[in-house]
């Protein structure tokens, strides 16, 4: 079984590599410049911080989240349950990722997080490589899944993926989503900008997958190349926030809203974590209320399907504001 999805995965990933080859070069032109379960993981300012009196901006960002099942998955750095996430900065960007691994294939055996978790930490480790672009965070997803398909030992699975590059040159943001997780920006008191939600149909995302063999006519599998892609100005104060279905599903946006423009312009971080872990224990208790009309069960109804209440999930927070 491994021998022949070894082969295949590799088969389709030099196929990737060659299609993504060209869309690298084309927009590098050469290449870039050199908690406890359910607890806070938390993080201040971007390590790559501009020097003292610029007006380079910058990422003031910390992380919250919990597991949907406590009992089963343990803490581990940069996963709540089946979700995973990333924070990442060179002197040229600050970039955040979430990624959520797709539960269903529990019941063939197969851990969902671990999908999830291989593309995150690959899209951290890539941001340091020379050909890094911090305009095409496209690249990351794209190249992390190439080097996915490429394992020796098959990370099967799919997952959803969202990946967010501050170009501190440019004070401009680039994103790519795939699926469902996403992201919202806040600034005085609106959305200013926000993800589209990609699906197949109802409660089906958007994905990357790689799976067992003979499975492959029947599983969902979207390429990087299907991500959303957006760019846009940002300005001193902004709010960000990227997040997982966890949370989208479960938190109306004008709650979010509400809660977001509290921290307009802050950057104290010890303030942005108070935050960031209301708005992931709102998530959590919103998606444990069976008579709660969420955004999941809206959706269902739209869909002509009737259902009340939160959807429980996994929830993960990445929240920042800009700092000039």
């Amino acid at each position: 079984m491994h021998s022949s999805l070894n082969w295949t995965s590799r088969m389709i990933s030099r196929a990737l590599r060659s299609s993504f080859s060209t869309l690298l070069e084309t927009a590098t032109g050469g290449g870039g410049a050199a908690a406890t379960k359910g607890a806070v993981k938390s993080a201040s300012g971007s390590a790559g911080e501009a020097a003292a009196g610029s007006q380079r901006p910058r990422f003031v960002s910390v992380v919250c989240g919990f597991a949907k099942d406590n009992l089963r998955h343990k803490y581990k750095p940069g996963k709540y349950g089946e979700d995973s996430w990333f924070k990442a900065s060179t002197e040229q960007a600050d970039v955040m990722g979430v990624a959520d691994g797709v539960g269903g294939w529990r019941s063939y055996g197969i851990d969902p997080g671990e999908f999830s978790s291989f593309l995150m930490r690959t899209c951290e480790r890539l941001v340091q490589c020379s050909h890094f672009n911090p305009q095409r965070p496209v690249n990351l997803l794209a190249y992390s899944y190439c080097e996915l398909m490429e394992q020796k030992k098959p990370i099967l699975g799919s997952s959803t993926a969202c990946v967010l590059i501050l170009n501190r040159e440019t004070s401009t943001v680039h994103t790519a989503n795939i699926g469902d997780s996403g992201f919202i920006v806040v600034r005085q008191g609106q959305v200013v900008h926000k993800s589209e939600e990609q699906q197949h149909y109802f409660n089906t995302p958007f994905q990357l997958s790689l799976p067992p063999p003979g499975h492959g006519p029947n599983v969902l599998s979207d390429s990087p190349e299907s991500a959303d892609t957006m760019s846009f100005p940002v300005r001193n104060g902004d709010v960000i926030l990227i997040a997982t279905d966890g949370v989208f599903d479960n938190v109306p946006e004008d709650l979010m809203l509400q809660v977001l423009s509290e921290v307009e312009g802050e950057q104290d971080p010890v303030k942005l974590q108070m935050t960031a872990n209301s708005l992931a224990l709102m998530a959590r208790t919103l998606s444990l209320n069976s008579e709660f009309l969420s955004p999941f069960a809206l959706s269902a109804r739209r869909n002509n399907i009737q259902a009340r209440g939160g959807k429980p999930d996994d929830i993960t927070v990445v929240l920042a504001t800009v700092a000039m």
